[in-house]
């Protein structure tokens, strides 16, 4: 008999879905188009590694609804163009209301560029994917307690993005990216969108 409490709830088309899915119009298009999808290309992935950091504390309905903002405040997030923020982009981000105004994760972001910039072209892509688990060992879960916020791949991730001189980015933010990005799978084993292309 299955255990009802491990079944992903229902969406409004009537497949499985995981339950924060359902909560927003927002959060069910990103859970079934983005949430999981592998994410490659070093720009993409400084832009998930920003909105992570950017979301530390707050709901990340809050930043998904200022993605157009912040995608447009940060130069579409391309590292090149970030990197050459003046002191005068800065400020302006700071009185910016289409993004979070959070100082520090403003200047984290800012710093963070300047530093990929000069990392080689597809390096950043390399090292977050070399941090992603086999996905043999990770039984699917089947309830939200089943998905950790911190992993021992997440943890070893942190700690080598701030070796390299990158902020603003703990284990709990690296498993959250990681899960963003598709390096985990963590949609339950009854949803939907977990055999998706």
């Amino acid at each position: 008999m299955s255990d009802p409490a491990a079944e992903a709830p229902l969406g409004p088309d009537g497949l499985s879905r995981c339950p924060w899915a359902l909560s927003a119009p927002d959060y069910l298009a990103y859970h079934d188009e983005e949430w999981g999808r592998p994410v490659h290309g070093d720009d993409a992935l400084f832009e998930r590694l920003s909105l992570e950091a950017f979301q530390s504390g707050l709901s990340w309905i809050t930043i998904l609804r200022r993605r157009p903002g912040f995608r447009a405040a940060f130069a579409g997030f391309r590292i090149a163009d970030v990197a050459e923020f003046t002191d005068a982009d800065r400020a302006r981000l700071l009185t910016d209301t289409g993004i979070i105004r959070n100082r520090a994760k403003i200047d984290a972001t800012l710093a963070n560029a300047r530093v990929l910039a000069g990392w080689e072209p597809g390096e950043l892509d390399a090292l977050i994917w070399s941090h992603a688990p086999e996905p043999a060992g990770r039984p699917a879960p089947r309830t939200l307690a089943d998905v950790p916020a911190v992993t021992e791949e997440s943890t070893t991730l942190s700690k080598t993005l701030k070796k390299r001189g990158l902020r603003f980015i703990g284990p709990t933010t690296a498993y959250a990216l990681m899960q963003a990005c598709g390096l985990v799978n963590d949609h339950l084993k009854t949803c939907a969108a977990r055999t998706t292309p």
